[in-house]
């Protein structure tokens, strides 16, 4: 009872982290808990379940997407806004630079991501297509969006002449936390030649090689199939 008891007082202090194994969003949120060293509960959805418009789900985000963070009263329901969130709550180790170009270029590689590449080839863009368009259709879109975006922070990255052992400098940056999960994605599941992409092909070596961004990996999430 005592034991009960104590993982229960454990449990209650715990941020809760709703995720999908797969959801590149889902990945983004994990990659930064992981990085600011944060013990938090994993709350699968599962999206191909529906999980997502489940009632008690849409009463923390009405949106209905995943990752969805839970601090107390507080509730989160984007990826951007759980990382800024977690910024300010989490200082150490920073995923903003002080300096306010290089601020601005972290938030403008990450807005690309967030904005201009993944909702275009979300789950339910991709069934709209192959219902509305053709079984398949979905698939080249998929590698058009993928290929607009990498090739606008290929050349954005390489223009600035920010880039060091990560996206922008040598430490992991709120940038790299966004750019991670894409490029994984593009990689894994869409099969994106990424010797088009020499800058982020780079910068996907360094993150296979850093902890905090292994333990994020999906197929080590708890809801990952076991042939993942």
């Amino acid at each position: 009872m005592a034991e009960a008891e104590a993982e229960a007082e454990a449990t209650a202090g715990r941020l809760r982290l709703y995720s999908y194994w797969r959801s590149t969003c889902s990945h983004r949120a994990r990659i930064a808990l992981s990085l600011k060293g944060v013990d938090y509960e994993y709350k699968a959805v599962n999206l191909l379940k529906g999980e997502q418009s489940d009632p008690e789900f849409v009463k923390l985000n009405p949106m209905k997407f995943v990752p969805a963070l839970v601090d107390g009263d507080s509730v989160i329901g984007d990826s951007y806004a759980i990382a800024l969130y977690l910024e300010d709550k989490y200082p150490e180790p920073p995923l903003l630079p002080h300096d306010l170009q290089k601020k601005a270029l972290n938030h403008q590689i990450a807005s690309i991501v967030a904005s201009g590449i993944q909702p275009l080839h979300n789950l339910t863009v991709l069934r709209f297509i192959d219902q509305r368009v053709g079984a398949g259709e979905s698939v080249l879109w998929t590698q058009q969006q993928i290929e607009k975006g990498f090739t606008a922070i290929e050349n954005l990255i390489q223009l600035k002449g920010c880039a060091g052992k990560y996206a922008t400098g040598d430490e992991v940056q709120l940038a790299d936390v966004f750019l991670a999960p894409q490029i994984y994605a593009a990689i894994e599941r869409t099969k994106i030649d990424m010797s088009n992409y020499p800058t982020l092909a780079r910068l996907h070596s360094e993150y296979m090689a850093h902890p905090a961004f292994v333990a994020a990996l999906p197929g080590r999430q708890p809801d990952a199939p076991s042939s993942s």
